[in-house]
């Protein structure tokens, strides 16, 4: 992220944090990524560009095994989930 960016928009959750009287200690932020245990890679999050068009198929189970980890920053630390 841009240094001028990232200012910003610590200035602008603190000031928010500010005027609605939110402790930030209170705050969690958080997200969840998978990732495939065969090596497959999910194309709604991932482009792949290519000069050619693709001829190769290759089949996949209708449900490949995946590592889910979730992580979440608060005041308190870090919080971490495998699954």
């Amino acid at each position: 992220m841009i240094a001028g960016r990232k200012g910003h928009f610590e200035n602008a959750l603190s000031e928010a944090c500010r005027s609605f009287s939110i402790e930030l200690s209170r705050i969690l932020f958080s997200d969840e990524a998978h990732f495939w245990l065969n090596g497959y890679v999910n194309k709604q999050n991932c482009r792949i560009w290519s000069e050619a068009n693709p001829q190769v198929y290759v089949e996949t189970p209708l449900h490949p095994e995946k590592l889910t980890v979730w992580c979440a920053l608060w005041a308190g630390g870090i919080l971490l989930q495998k699954r």
